[in-house]
């Protein structure tokens, strides 16, 4: 991002400075696509929401259908879509929002087995990876969503990694006219440098040995990730632990970071099936790729102690 700052210039500018600025977005665009393992087109964003309401918003689509279980962000993107069921049509006039890990239980979706249902229809599928994008293998879907920040780059960035360009209606502007507002070129350079890095302070074996600890209290729904655990605790209520682990130097949450400030009930694990009950003394405790075996050990002798 230093490089960034160093040479900046507005890279839609035909002068020398904004050339050069322009030659390090697109070297860092075709490095995000290298280290994704990507071979279609990458429109930067200014993160996963707003990737999210490109995407939703914007393919050339007359309905919108989506997963119960997704973030905030897709339903706030298409207020009116319709959600999955058994019945429900698929056809050539949808996109389908199927996210590929989820946010607050860190369950695996079997995306790529959906899409090639939904592909042979004709439907448009859209994945919400920003909680699997270099962690795991992106699913092979027409709309990919990625997030710097959830893996280790800045904040404020982000893609949309669209398949064939023709999916989706153009509206002038910059990223070849599928968005407006001028590009992080300097954010673009700390998002590719982050996924080539892709570096974790942990090991599998840690956070295998962290997820066998946790398993009496984590909720166990379908193939989960190693780090991201939905715990729930026998008595306390999930306020009471956040202002007891935050006591503690523990940030954990209740749902997804940007709902949990609300104390209601999480939309998802509703979704999921989860009882009031539950969800009530349940809380998500997400591991990054700077959190250290050190603070595992430490919180798991935090949790023990909460009473």
């Amino acid at each position: 991002m230093d490089e960034g700052f160093a040479l900046w210039a507005n890279p839609s500018s035909p002068h020398a400075e904004g050339r050069k600025a322009k030659q390090a977005l697109e070297d860092a665009r075709e490095r995000i696509k290298r280290a994704l393992d990507w071979d279609g087109e990458l429109i930067f964003t200014s993160g996963a929401s707003e990737a999210l309401a490109i995407g939703m918003q914007r393919a050339k689509v007359e309905r919108r259908i989506v997963s119960a279980v997704e973030h905030d962000a897709v339903f706030r993107a298409a207020p009116d879509a319709e959600l999955v069921t058994d019945e429900i049509r698929f056809d050539e006039r949808c996109v389908v929002a199927i996210q590929h890990v989820n946010s607050e239980t860190g369950t695996i979706n079997p995306v790529d087995q959906m899409a090639v249902s939904l592909r042979e229809s004709g439907a448009v599928s859209l994945s919400d990876c920003a909680q699997s994008a270099g962690k795991l293998v992106l699913p092979d879907a027409d709309l990919v969503v990625v997030s710097a920040h959830k893996c280790g780059g800045p904040i404020g960035i982000g893609a949309l990694l669209v398949r064939d360009f023709n999916l989706l209606e153009p509206i002038g502007g910059h990223e070849r006219g599928y968005r407006q507002g001028t590009e992080n070129a300097p954010a673009a350079l700390g998002m590719a440098a982050a996924l080539e890095a892709s570096e974790w302070s942990t090991s599998e074996e840690q956070r295998a040995s962290f997820a066998s600890e946790v398993s009496d209290s984590r909720l166990s729904i379908g193939d989960q990730v190693d780090y991201i655990f939905a715990l729930a605790h026998p008595t306390m209520s999930a306020q009471a632990l956040l202002i007891r682990l935050d006591a503690m130097g523990f940030a954990v949450s209740a749902g997804s970071a940007c709902s949990s400030g609300t104390l209601k009930k999480s939309r998802v694990l509703d979704a999921f099936g989860v009882s009031d009950e539950v969800a009530a003394r349940t809380i998500r405790v997400s591991l990054g790729w700077n959190t250290t075996s050190t603070e595992l050990d430490q919180f798991l002798e935090a949790w023990r102690t909460l009473t």
